[in-house]
């Protein structure tokens, strides 16, 4: 009869000198064990433990440890084997268990032995991830009396995966939660688009792209979006990323494809990296005034097929610029054009033309009187009015303006006299409509016109329309003598 391998000199020395840490252990207990609960009638040994936890305890109690190797002793900073074994209640503790469960669960089902991935503890109190490999000794089938357990150390693999995976998650809520809207796109095809038109010879891009427009709708088709964040959804009113890549045509459009075809130029001359602002759409319809950052990653400039755009929602700003320009430009009161437009307008009216230029100017009667008596609500309330009635009564190429307090001019460009009096006539006709629906104060306007042609002095011009609108004012206030003596003058 051959001698057993455990009494064997070569296995002692390979057993006590191996580098990886050895068990030898009697697991013929745990076997009985399992034939008695076979005998039972359990053939779902994972279910049989899940209803008693207690089970997993009394298999554990069932490994019978015979001896440990010297790397054992060393990896888990024990003195002898006899501290070791005295203290394998510090070394399996904890999470132990469950893992316990699925090698179990190996050897239940007639494999030889089992391998897996689990925690020990060291006697010093450091946590052990190992791997474990356990294998029935040959010869030792029939009772599982000899058992060699092979541990691994892998705490140093392990917390490594774990760094990298903190770190994945870390640069995922990043991304997720940024304050700005992120894209992470692949402009592969563009690129070999691109190429494509270098190898036809083609030096002139931006010539080329003007003649064939479609090849940028093209590239625009052939952009593979490969993430977004949440700010995206939210920037774009998409409930979920699936719709929002489902109405990407919606987003960019328009205006789009004009400053796509400017990237694309960019690309062309090499800038792997840009800013600008755009025009995007959210999914409602509504404008959205982007700058966008875009980005071929490092390591991706051959290829482009990593990229990165940042989006900043830039709309409120844009509005208010907008407002800004408006109010440089208008009388916030009346909504009509202010002072410093009517006097930029009739400089370049008068550098440029377009001749005969006319102008009417406006001066509402009675406004001193009104805000004396009624407050300046009600005055304010009447030059509301004047500015309703200009603006319905000139089209896009006149400029109606509040020039003062309660002086507003008409300046008519390209238009003769006989079709400047057919506007005012026109301004009279909208003045009766408006005290119909507002017949609590009177609105009254005098009105002066004339009409000057290329090389005519406009000054003159302007001084004879004025004379005309104060002879018109201080008709009114002859015929309304009352009116004088509550304050009322013609130039009021």
């Amino acid at each position: 009869m051959s001698p057993s391998l455990s009494s064997g000199t070569d296995f002692e020395h390979m057993f006590e000198l191996a580098p990886t840490s050895l068990w030898l252990e009697d697991f013929s207990a745990l076997k009985q064990l399992f034939d008695a609960w076979r005998a039972e009638g359990v053939t779902d040994l994972h279910e049989h433990l899940a209803q008693d936890p207690a089970r997993v305890r009394q298999c554990i109690a069932c490994y019978k440890v015979l001896r440990v190797n010297q790397r054992t002793l060393e990896l888990f900073a024990a003195s002898s084997q006899d501290e070791l074994l005295c203290n394998l209640d510090k070394v399996f503790r904890d999470d132990m268990q469950t893992q316990v469960a699925h090698e179990l669960s190996q050897l239940w089902s007639g494999a030889p032995g089992f391998s897996n991935q689990t925690v020990n503890y060291a006697l010093d109190g450091r946590r052990l991830d190992v791997g474990i490999r356990a294998r029935i000794i040959p010869g030792h089938e029939a009772t599982w009396s000899r058992v060699l357990v092979s541990l691994e150390d892998v705490t140093s693999q392990v917390q490594s995966a774990l760094r990298i995976q903190r770190s994945e998650r870390y640069a995922r809520d990043l991304f997720e939660h940024s304050p700005v809207s992120l894209w992470v796109e692949d402009f592969s095809a563009v690129k070999r688009l691109m190429d494509g038109v270098r190898a036809q010879g083609i030096r002139d891009f931006k010539t080329f792209i003007k003649v064939h427009p479609e090849f940028v709708s093209r590239c625009m088709e052939e952009i593979r979006v490969i993430d977004i964040n949440q700010l995206t959804l939210k920037m774009f009113g998409a409930a979920s990323k699936e719709e929002l890549l489902k109405n990407i045509g919606r987003i960019f459009r328009g205006e789009m494809h004009d400053s796509f075809a400017e990237q694309l130029q960019d690309l062309w001359d090499g800038k792997l990296f840009q800013q600008r602002e755009v025009v995007n759409y959210a999914l409602s319809g509504e404008p959205v005034y982007i700058h966008m950052q875009f980005s071929v990653l490092d390591d991706h400039h051959e290829h482009w097929d990593l990229v990165l755009l940042s989006l900043v929602d830039i709309t409120a700003r844009k509005k208010a610029e907008a407002y800004l320009e408006y109010l440089g430009k208008h009388d916030v009161l009346t909504q009509l054009r202010n002072r410093t437009f009517y006097v930029e307008e009739l400089n370049r009216i008068t550098r440029k033309g377009p001749w005969p230029l006319s102008v009417i100017t406006i001066d509402l009667n009675g406004l001193k009187a009104i805000n004396d008596e009624h407050g300046h609500a009600a005055g304010d309330a009447l030059l509301r009015r004047v500015g309703e009635v200009l603006a319905k009564a000139v089209d896009a190429s006149a400029c109606a303006a509040r020039v003062g307090g309660d002086e507003f001019t008409v300046l008519l460009p390209g238009m003769d006299e006989r079709s400047a009096l057919a506007v005012r006539e026109r301004i009279a006709s909208l003045v009766e409509i408006s005290n119909q629906f507002y017949p609590g104060q009177h609105l009254s306007l005098a009105m002066g016109l004339a009409s000057c042609a290329a090389g005519d002095q406009v000054e003159a011009a302007l001084h004879h329309a004025d004379q005309a609108m104060y002879a018109e004012k201080q008709r009114y206030y002859q015929e309304m003598p009352n009116e004088r003596r509550r304050g009322g003058s013609f130039k009021d």
